[in-house]
């Protein structure tokens, strides 16, 4: 069965939106990290949200050069949960209507790689309260954004984790991963 793995920047404020903020972190450290866990994933999953965003930016960059990961992006299968959005211009994106757990279900079941997923909000707390993700990996970044942050969204969402790994780069950023905990 596929792992889902979700990888979400945030400030120490707890802001993840419009992460233009990571620029001067996205070192070799965190560019090895990132590609591990893209070399690791076949399929992408989002929001909405994090689509309309990552479908602004991705595909006007350069696919020839390795470094900005646009050619993993723009090329991947990407999921999107919305009850909106009904024709996707990104390529190789579809959108999940219908139930999202049976179809997420139905996703982690197929034969492949990692399915990948950035972005934290209320996608990702329904798969967490279905059972479905296997991995959450913040990566806590040194600054403050003072914006809505991580848990405005989230009011009604709890959740227990356990620490799986933690990693410290040089340039200050944490990635902190974690699996959720079962509940009987």
């Amino acid at each position: 069965m596929r792992k889902l793995i979700n990888s979400t920047y945030l400030t120490l404020d707890g802001v993840i939106e419009n992460p233009m903020w990571t620029g001067p972190y996205f070192d070799e450290e965190a560019m090895s990290l990132a590609g591990a866990q893209t070399d690791e994933a076949d399929a992408m999953l989002m929001g909405r949200a994090t689509y309309d965003g990552m479908s602004a930016a991705w595909p006007t960059m350069d696919e020839n050069d390795p470094t900005t990961g646009a050619a993993y992006f723009n090329n991947v299968k990407k999921y999107v949960a919305s009850t909106t959005l009904t024709d996707p211009t990104w390529n190789n994106t579809e959108v999940i209507q219908g139930d999202l757990v049976e179809a997420v279900t139905a996703l982690k079941a197929q034969a492949g790689r990692n399915i990948i997923q950035y972005g934290f909000g209320s996608v990702t707390a329904q798969l967490i309260r279905a059972g479905l993700v296997d991995e959450v990996r913040f990566w806590i970044h040194p600054v403050l954004e003072g914006a809505t942050n991580l848990t405005a969204p989230l009011t009604d969402f709890k959740a227990s984790f356990d620490l799986v790994d933690t990693r410290v780069h040089k340039s200050g950023v944490i990635i902190a991963s974690y699996r959720p905990k079962t509940t009987a």
